[in-house]
């Protein structure tokens, strides 16, 4: 009897204890299913933040995808004559500003090495050779260069003659379109004010037709008024930006010239003086 009651005393303990292990296993399989569903679950808070965060990105991409097409709608309201013109000068201008800016780098070369390759022919009493280093060689100075070559047996005064005048010759080239270029920077604006003054006309007559002065009738005359001169004022910034930057490389050149000039002049000295 006591082997019996001792059994069914420890089969109770062990179903006892299985019980309370199944009740806490279950507990915990409740408790992170509901706080996996409060995680998964968006509260209103989150989805207005994420509603508003696709809101920024889509219209940031509409920005991106529409400044095209926006740029288009302002140039037909501010009257396709007068844009068309204003766009028409930026072309011309940028055209002639690129040509300058491929000719003087073309022509902003090592003369100091030009000039020492001169110097040891000369030294050496090749004067032919001389001629066609300086022939061979590209820019203004070495144009320079060889037209006093040409003329070192003939004396000083005429070598220096020979270098200024044709110094003048390789200094218009240099200028050359410049002054196109500055007449598109003044015209631009013109245009833009010209513009804006039709579009204050066009106004003016709305309201002479219509009788009354009201926000309605004079915003279309205004609109065309303010996008001319806009654009006109932009087109002229531009290209004087470009223009003040073919001014520096133009008088950088200039300066290399009367510097190499001088040297040319120094080289036929020592010619004259060694023959």
């Amino acid at each position: 009897m006591k082997k019996l009651f001792a059994t069914l005393s420890c089969m109770a303990l062990l179903t006892l204890g299985l019980t309370q292990m199944t009740y806490a296993q279950e507990a915990t399989a409740d408790a992170v299913d509901s706080a996996t569903t409060e995680e998964v679950t968006p509260t209103p808070v989150d989805e207005a933040v994420e509603a508003d965060m696709e809101a920024v990105m889509e219209q940031d991409a509409t920005a991106d995808q529409s400044f095209h097409q926006a740029l288009k709608t302002k140039f037909i309201e501010g009257g396709a004559d007068f844009m068309a013109l204003i766009a028409l000068v930026l072309i011309l201008g940028l055209v002639l500003c690129l040509e300058r800016i491929i000719y003087l780098n073309l022509a902003d070369n090592n003369y100091e090495a030009f000039l020492r390759k001169i110097e040891e022919a000369l030294n050496r009493g090749d004067m032919n050779g001389a001629k066609e280093i300086a022939r061979n060689t590209r820019g203004p100075v070495a144009s320079i260069a060889y037209q006093a070559l040409m003329r070192f047996d003939q004396g000083i005064d005429v070598v220096e003659r020979s270098i200024v005048s044709y110094g003048g010759v390789q200094g218009g080239l240099l200028e050359k379109n410049l002054s196109w270029i500055t007449l598109f920077i003044a015209i631009a604006p013109s245009l833009g004010f010209l513009g804006t003054v039709v579009g204050m006309v066009m106004a003016f007559d709305k309201i002479e037709k219509v009788g009354d002065i009201s926000p309605t009738v004079v915003a279309g005359g205004m609109k065309v008024a303010l996008i001319t001169t806009i654009g006109g004022l932009i087109v002229a910034m531009i290209l004087q930006v470009f223009y003040n930057y073919i001014l520096s490389k133009v008088e950088s050149i200039l300066n290399r010239m009367e510097d190499a000039s001088i040297t040319l002049v120094d080289f036929a000295i020592k010619y004259n003086l060694h023959k």
